[in-house]
């Protein structure tokens, strides 16, 4: 039985906020192993005055799609202000797919991401409890970061509930983030694209290393968690961090198959099988898995399949492609697969396939791995120059770990 951040501080850490005006950071994940919201667990606790509810990308309860802005309101149920971190500017108020995904491909910033002052002055102490999946893309890490960043400045205290890393704490993959030059909101500070760490452990790192003004940051660590655990493995209700990442199936692939966001391909939102799917008008899903197959790429295999994305790339029109089936999640390598996948797609279809270059340098934090592809390097040689990254990060990370 795993013990939650979030039920051990309300066991033994709520003197922490007692007396104090509390914010929660925090989404529909934000639940305990009886699948209570935390927002219920804290509005109805008589030791917690909560004032303000903030709201990441998709909102509190997974209401919005990925990219969409909301505005902040004044929530129903509770009668609290909910502020939204994720608020669209006046010159995107009115969003479209096709926009989207042309801000995709140029890598602009169309939303505000950080507490307002007038935010603050509504809390003493600012909570997170979110459910991260363990990838430096996950959006929700870097709203935890700039808060953190506000807080430092504003003298509010933060706590960090921690969850599981769902696709463990052991495994790391792909490159470090260039800094400053590829950093956004799909990663702000120099870290690896697959980390291996959890958002306790992220926070304690980004406040030790990263932080020009240190924040008054705890992180509650949970009991019973092991770094060699998947999510499965842990008995925890599993409660979707974000409409594209439904299953711990959809979490598996991620680290790789996020690649294909910074592509002409589609990476299957707008369908039922998000990131476990790629293709697009132009690929012939057959000739692509019998050629991508013939590699036996260990624990993956792929099948032909067709589908028509209800929104983003392609939207209403005919795809075909491959889906991608995990047979052993212990030997497959999601990062070293996509980039397999993307140098086959190229070489099939060289007068087709392109990169948005801007953002798929982004989501690889640097420009380096797209040059190496179009000049046909091997990928074998691209993961090479990625080993002395996972060095020094896994050594700089140590000593910010909750677990052993």
């Amino acid at each position: 039985m795993i013990r939650l951040g979030l039920e051990v501080f309300l066991k033994s850490n709520v003197s922490l906020i007692e007396g104090k005006k509390v914010g929660l950071l925090t989404n529909q994940t934000g639940v305990d192993n009886e699948l209570n919201s935390i927002i219920d667990l804290f509005y109805n606790n008589p030791r917690i005055k909560l004032t303000a509810i903030f709201a990441p990308e998709h909102g509190i309860r997974n209401e919005h799609q990925a990219g969409v802005g909301f505005q902040s309101y004044v929530d129903k149920r509770y009668n609290i202000p909910v502020f939204s971190l994720y608020r669209p500017s006046v010159k995107y108020l009115s969003l479209t797919s096709r926009n989207l995904d042309k801000r995709m491909r140029l890598g602009v910033s169309s939303v505000g991401k950080s507490p307002t002052p007038k935010m603050m002055e509504a809390i003493d102490v600012l909570v997170f409890d979110i459910q991260d999946v363990g990838i430096r893309v996950y959006t929700h890490i870097w709203t935890m970061a700039l808060c953190m960043r506000i807080c430092a400045k504003k003298g509010v205290s933060f706590i960090v509930l921690d969850r599981p890393n769902p696709i463990n704490g052991v495994t790391m993959e792909g490159f470090v983030l260039k800094y400053p030059k590829n950093s956004s909101f799909i990663g702000l500070y120099p870290i690896l694209l697959r980390h291996g760490m959890t958002v306790g452990e992220l926070a304690r790192f980004f406040n030790g290393e990263f932080l020009d003004d240190k924040v008054d940051s705890k992180a509650i660590p949970m009991e019973g968690w092991k770094r060699e655990m998947w999510y499965s493995n842990t008995s925890l209700p599993w409660i979707m961090p974000s409409p594209n990442i439904p299953t711990l199936d959809s979490a598996t692939v991620y680290p790789g198959q996020v690649l294909f966001e910074g592509t002409n391909v589609s990476e299957g939102r707008g369908t039922t099988k998000p990131f476990e799917i790629t293709g697009a008008p132009w690929i012939d899903g057959f000739k692509l898995s019998r050629k991508i197959n013939a590699y036996k790429f260990p624990g993956v295999k792929c099948r032909e399949v067709c589908f028509v994305p209800s929104f983003s790339k392609y939207k209403g029109r005919l795809c075909s492609g491959v889906q991608m089936h995990v047979t052993d999640r212990s030997k497959y390598k999601p990062f070293e697969f996509a980039l397999n996948l993307i140098k086959t797609i190229m070489e099939m279809y060289p007068d087709r396939f392109s990169f948005y270059e801007n953002y798929f340098d982004m989501v690889v934090g640097n420009s380096k791995v797209r040059e190496m592809l179009l000049k046909n390097i091997e990928v074998d040689e691209i993961l090479q120059s990625s080993q002395e990254d996972l060095v020094k990060f896994s050594e700089l990370r140590r000593e910010y770990l909750l677990y052993s």
